[in-house]
């Protein structure tokens, strides 16, 4: 017997990738994650068969995420990353322009991007 898990569709001897789970009770069908070990009432689908299931009429799909594949970044993720990095450039400029602008930190006596060197209290 082979160590991998084929899909359970008949004729298909692909690699598993996806569980299945009917919850029969919600009228639900669960595909997440290939599971840890085979069930008896679970469905093993390989990526192609995980892709393309349909749920009989009134029932609903419910995908879940793979934890280990990596997420594609959303149009939030994107333009929280260029204010980011906006925001990084702003005090090399202002440092350029003379530090116009800003209120200085009477604690404050260095500045390079983000980081702040301090003045000890002691002092």
């Amino acid at each position: 017997m082979s160590p991998v898990r084929r899909c359970s569709r008949t004729a298909c001897g692909r690699p598993a990738v996806a569980t299945l789970t009917y919850v029969y009770a919600d009228s639900t069908a669960v595909l997440g994650p290939l599971a840890t070990y085979a069930e008896p009432h679970c469905y093993d689908l390989c990526a192609e068969h995980s892709e393309r299931l349909t749920a009989p009429r009134g029932w609903e799909v419910v995908r879940l995420l793979d934890g280990s594949a990596p997420a594609r970044p959303s149009g939030d993720d994107l333009e929280a990353l260029a204010n980011a990095v906006r925001e990084a450039a702003r005090p090399q400029q202002r440092a350029a322009e003379g530090g116009g602008g800003r209120t200085a930190d009477p604690m404050e006596v260095a500045r390079r991007g983000h980081l702040r060197v301090l003045r000890s209290p002691d002092n």
